[in-house]
């Protein structure tokens, strides 16, 4: 069968609008050679875009229960128990002001067996109504996860084949074919029952269009495959927004950006057309940047605000990008921070200017008036304010920040991932009156007419106009040295993989000391040790040993964790001392690697 056969009869078989058929063949939508052919009235549908999304119509909190339990890495099960506790925690939160408008269900609350139609069994025996009913009581209305279209996973199956899907099932056995046989018309049945039931929000997951049959996969070029598969969602879920228009329909995993690293330079990933089917697209788990730093938890928040960055690239307006960067929780997908710098981490969720506002995990490592008061200042300015990005790439390692101007003021959210203390021109015109709403614990920072002045490490919230009266305080969990100076250190190999120095330290300074690894191509090099129970800390790979005449000398770490996406680099700090140190990096990695280190002299 030749590619153009193909592509209408499987497409027109499975109800894919016409004018994208026309599409896939190169024709116009709305005619042009060969458009004429689909588009009829036989079809029931007008030869125009029906079922495109604009997106969100307003900002929207959006608890997910993710990292409250992990099913892939340390084997937390998702139980009835457990979200109804988390449930009781967003109650909790709406009684001290916060707004709350949905609960995603996140993955495994299905049964293996179930098709998507079955609760699990042991986890869940008396199916979701508890929770249906609790969500409703409370004002919140319900969403599901579910995978696109992968079954499987490095600990085999995780769903079943059930006798719907098994004309799709792809080569492999891990995967379905959408545009082949009844897996995407029986999942558009199943979203259609969940939303009868109360579900009003969907997210989709793990999405791999090269999927194929076998006898698709030996007739037909790779990019048809993907093309076809692409088509096929794309107009079962723009059927299933048309037949109820009150549906979230959220793109994760599998739709677009480049997720593992922040050095590689931004180049267009992500389909445009994405945006006609979702309400926002998500940049990436929360995972660590390669921008070496002492506070592991803002080197996170790095990762996160540089993802936003490349999606804003990828012409993504910020308001249908879901920046996922809210992650509490004391499992290992979340890398058992619980709520370290959670203030922080809160507070750029809501800078970054997503109308998709999504909290993860442990509710009750939240302080509901905190989060009333940070949610106070930014969702308004979400919605009607001016929102936009200003400064350096934030992978580059140099200050950035987000920009929200509204009728009478403006809020500026700046971090600085430098080992410097930096000055900031904030992206103001008129610029008096401004006042810190919001510091780390520690540097003082200054802000003077457009001008702020912040610490190494450090997140700061300006505000101007009637914003400068809000207050969310200092932070003072976190500790942002108060100077830093670099030591002049010369490193040099020291065996495979290493790097050695001895130098005398600057009398009363902490010594802190950053190294990263680089491959052969110049940029930096992640090690993976595994995710919980069974992986390495990353201080395994990474090896960093001071000592003083011989003798090991203590150091401060937060780089020792068990990190699934992996990590580049390791940070140490020593409190002062007298007489020379050694300091010897090494990783314990196979291929041949470059190691460079930075030293500086810091007080607090």
């Amino acid at each position: 069968m030749d590619r153009k056969k193909f592509i209408v009869t499987a497409g027109l078989g499975l109800g894919i609008r016409p004018w994208r058929v026309a599409a896939a063949l190169g024709a116009s939508p709305a005619g042009g050679p060969g458009a004429a052919t689909f588009l009829t009235a036989e079809h029931g549908l007008p030869a125009g875009r029906d079922g495109i999304t604009n997106g969100l119509k307003q900002p929207v909190t959006y608890y997910n229960d993710w990292s409250s339990y992990d099913e892939l890495s340390d084997n937390t099960p998702l139980t009835e128990a457990l979200a109804m506790k988390e449930l009781g925690e967003l109650r909790r939160l709406q009684s001290a002001g916060v707004h709350i408008d949905y609960y995603m269900m996140d993955a495994f609350w299905f049964d293996k067996d179930g098709g998507y139609r079955t609760w699990h069994r042991e986890h869940w025996p008396n199916g979701p109504d508890a929770w249906l009913q609790g969500c409703k009581e409370a004002g919140i209305r319900p969403g599901m996860w579910f995978s696109t279209n992968l079954i499987a996973t490095h600990s085999g199956l995780f769903l079943n084949v059930i006798p719907e899907w098994k004309d799709s099932l792809a080569v492999g056995g891990g995967t379905f074919c959408l545009f082949v046989g009844g897996y995407l018309k029986h999942l558009g049945d199943t979203l259609q029952m969940w939303y009868d039931k109360g579900v009003r929000a969907f997210k989709f997951d793990f999405a791999y269009f090269d999927a194929a049959t076998g006898e698709v996969k030996e007739t037909h070029l790779p990019e048809t495959i993907v093309e076809m598969n692409k088509l096929a969602l794309m107009d079962m879920l723009q059927r299933f927004r048309v037949r109820n228009p009150d549906v979230v329909i959220t793109g994760y995993n599998g739709f677009g950006g480049d997720m593992e690293n922040t050095f590689t330079p931004f180049r267009k990933t992500v389909d445009p057309r994405w945006m006609e089917t979702f309400d926002t697209i998500y940049c990436g788990d929360p995972r660590f940047s390669d921008v070496p730093m002492m506070n592991i938890w803002r080197s996170q928040d790095t990762y996160t605000d540089h993802m936003v960055r490349q999606f804003e690239f990828n012409g993504l307006p910020l308001r249908r990008i879901d920046n996922c960067g809210f992650m509490t929780g004391t499992t290992g997908t979340c890398y058992y921070r619980a709520d370290n710098a959670w203030k922080g981490m809160m507070i750029l969720q809501l800078a970054r200017s997503g109308w998709m506002n999504v909290y993860h995990g442990n509710m009750e490592l939240v302080d509901g008036a905190f989060f009333h008061k940070a949610q106070t200042l930014y969702t308004g300015l979400q919605r009607y304010g001016m929102c936009s990005t200003f400064g350096a790439i934030p992978g580059t390692g140099e200050p950035y920040g987000f920009a929200a101007e509204g009728a009478n003021g403006s809020v500026f959210t700046v971090v600085n991932p430098s080992q410097a203390v930096a000055s900031v021109e904030l992206p103001l015109q008129e610029a008096s009156g401004g006042r810190v709403l919001y510091t780390d614990g520690g540097f003082k920072p200054t802000v003077s007419g457009r001008t702020l002045r912040l610490g190494p490490e450090q997140l700061v919230v300006v505000g101007y106009g009637a914003y400068a009266s809000f207050d969310l305080g200092v932070d003072e969990t976190i500790r942002v040295a108060t100077s830093i100076e670099p030591v002049p250190v010369t490193f040099v190999a020291a065996g495979a993989n290493g790097i050695r120095a001895t130098f005398t330290p600057p009398a009363g300074k902490h010594i802190r000391i950053l190294f990263q690894q680089f491959g052969a191509d110049g940029y930096p090099r992640r090690s993976w040790g595994g995710a919980p129970p069974d992986g390495k800390k990353m201080d395994a790979f990474l090896q960093l040993r001071v000592t003083r005449n011989g003798a090991a000398v203590p150091f401060r770490k937060e780089y020792d964790k068990m990190i699934w996406s992996g990590l580049s680099w390791g940070a140490g700090e020593v409190a002062p001392v007298t007489g020379p140190l050694t300091v010897e990096c090494r990783s314990t990695e196979v291929e041949p690697l470059t190691l460079k280190a930075w030293v500086y002299g810091v007080t607090y």
